[in-house]
């Protein structure tokens, strides 16, 4: 056992001085790996029960695993150490993929959606057989702990079964036309091919979010996953691919591809797809509409958070500071809904800041596959440097000599820290990927209120209090400008039945339940008449007469139901 020591320190409102909290010394189990390891998959075995090899190809392409792009190799954060190897798609990859996948469309397209509704039931008893399998890869690769990871697959499970209930309601509408003998529809149909483009930080989920309401809606699934995740796309892959070789349907119903920025680039720019779900920061998000747009696709868009929870004077403080754990310690720090910024009335200030710092050494650092962690490592070396870059401009802007040490070890393990910083501050309105907590202290509930929607972004937020004259006035038009608005409840743990999603730099798109379905389809209003209504009857006791004649009728028609 490794000692190690977390920093938790204040930069005060009144002052640019950082005052330090709280230094104490906790354990940290450092990873170990067998140096007589001849390979890395011996170390894992259970890969070899979903199909991960030490070497994999990253495109699925109308059935066939194939690769001709660059050999990367998915790595374990906790020790940096490769885990198996995958060669990405290539253009010419992705190129034969989506002719396939096109194709594809067409025939998937006529299966009444209950009977695709029957085929995403399938795909998720393939996924629940190897839910512990699937779970601790996406643990193993991804940083998040087990509990986290296995939950993940669950959820994608769950929304296998809320896709199969949508596929028998996926209704249209009949409306009153003003005109005898008129019939006025709505009619919901497929858009063919859906591009879905998830991140490293819920790499799973985020596809069952898109891919299974995209699939009973009658459209085909084009699916990028995170470079840095290649094995559970391609471990998610073999299973669904598994289901429609079953059922004896087309494969490239769903394609996948392991690759970087080009293959993303090609999915924006293709106009096959009249659909493109992406999930990544802000700035990438704009680049991705920009492109999208210019070819008049549709985008679906969900990116940065930065989200806040207030905690006013009457709230139920222990049931607040837990939630505030969850919310801002959870997956290190890289949820979309994490707690970035905590919002504390200032009559229960210190109370709240003396149990969070209670709570805050009650986490365990260390192997996420191991039983007890509750906070692993960040994904990449890459997110490691970003994080101390991230604090050392907390300290150039506190001006402080006090910085947070950062754990010696082989993993991309960084201490959870706690700041107390002015709401104006720059770095208050930037998301930074990693377990920084924002402490704020404010007077009044419209003072947090104004606090919490003076950002960029509108994903997440929460309030903690006992009056419901509060909550109502926080969940109206004069509270929270987020998607998402929770009271005494944290920042994350959405659930499936809702919509998914936010606002302003967040980027509009809604996900998972409600009537989010209705972004994958393509709404038509359908105006019918009976070929035995007047026109129809006039039309056949016409039919030997003259081209003029008939063409003065359908000029009578007209006028007679206000056409004309």
């Amino acid at each position: 056992m490794a000692a190690c020591s977390l920093t938790i320190f204040v930069v005060s409102q009144s002052s640019p001085d950082i005052r330090l909290f709280s230094l104490y010394n906790y354990h940290l189990k450092l990873i170990t790996t067998a140096v007589s390891s001849p390979t890395p998959l011996q170390e894992y075995e259970f890969l070899t029960e979903i199909g991960i090899e030490p070497r994999n190809y990253g495109s699925f392409v109308d059935g066939y695993w194939k690769g001709s792009g660059s050999v990367v190799s998915s790595v374990n954060p906790a020790n940096n150490k490769p885990i198996a190897e995958v060669v990405e798609a290539s253009s010419q990859d992705y190129e034969e993929g989506m002719q396939a996948c096109f194709k594809a469309s067409k025939i998937w397209i006529q299966l009444p959606a209950p009977k695709r509704g029957e085929i995403v039931r399938q795909i998720g008893d393939a996924l629940r057989s190897k839910l512990e399998y699937l779970g601790r890869l996406l643990s193993l690769e991804m940083g998040k702990i087990l509990p986290e990871g296995i939950g993940e697959v669950q959820e994608v499970i769950d929304m296998c079964d809320f896709a199969v209930g949508l596929s028998r309601q996926l209704n249209g509408s009949v409306i009153p036309s003003e005109r005898p003998n008129h019939m006025m529809l709505e009619m919901w149909n497929p858009l063919g091919v859906v591009g879905v483009i998830t991140a490293f930080n819920f790499p799973c989920a985020v596809l069952g979010w898109n891919a299974c309401i995209a699939l009973v809606c009658g459209n085909c699934v084009v699916w990028k996953g995170a470079p840095t995740t290649p094995l559970i796309t391609i471990a998610m892959t073999k299973l669904i691919g598994e289901v429609l070789e079953k059922n004896s349907l087309p494969a490239a119903i769903f394609t996948s591809f392991c690759g970087g920025a080009e293959i993303g680039q090609a999915i924006a720019k293709d106009t096959r797809i009249p659909l493109v779900s992406f999930t990544g920061s802000s700035k990438v998000g704009l680049m991705v509409q920009q492109t999208v747009s210019q070819r008049f696709g549709k985008c679906l868009l969900e990116l940065s958070g930065n989200n806040a929870l207030i905690i006013m004077d009457d709230a139920d403080i222990k049931l607040a500071v837990r939630s505030v754990l969850f919310a801002a310690v959870g997956t290190a720090g890289q949820r979309c809904t994490t707690c970035r910024r905590l919002l504390v009335h200032e009559k229960v200030y210190n109370s709240v800041v003396d149990q969070l710092l209670e709570a805050y050494k009650q986490v365990k650092i260390g192997d996420p596959l191991e039983k007890g962690t509750l906070l692993g490592p960040l994904h990449t070396r890459a997110s490691r440097e970003n994080f101390e870059k991230g604090i050392k401009v907390i300290k150039s802007q506190g001006k402080s000599s006090q910085v947070v040490r950062i754990i010696e070890s082989k993993g991309n393990f960084v201490q959870p820290t706690i700041v107390e910083i002015s709401p104006s501050a720059d770095v208050v309105k930037e998301e930074l990927f990693g377990p920084v907590l924002y402490v704020l202290k404010f007077k009044t509930f419209e003072e947090a209120v104004e606090i919490n929607n003076s950002v960029p972004q509108g994903l997440s937020s929460s309030i903690f209090t006992r009056s419901s004259d509060i909550i109502f006035k926080w969940i109206g038009p004069q509270g929270s400008d987020c998607g998402i608005v929770n009271a005494n409840i944290p920042t994350n743990g959405a659930e499936i039945g809702g919509a998914f999603g936010g606002e302003k730099g967040t980027g509009g798109g809604r996900e998972a339940g409600s009537d989010s379905w209705k972004q994958y389809m393509r709404w038509s209003t359908c105006y019918i008449i009976s070929v035995r209504s007047t026109m129809g009857a006039n039309y056949h006791l016409h039919r030997g007469s003259t081209l003029a004649s008939k063409e003065s009728m359908v000029v009578t028609y007209f006028r007679v139901y206000g056409l004309g």
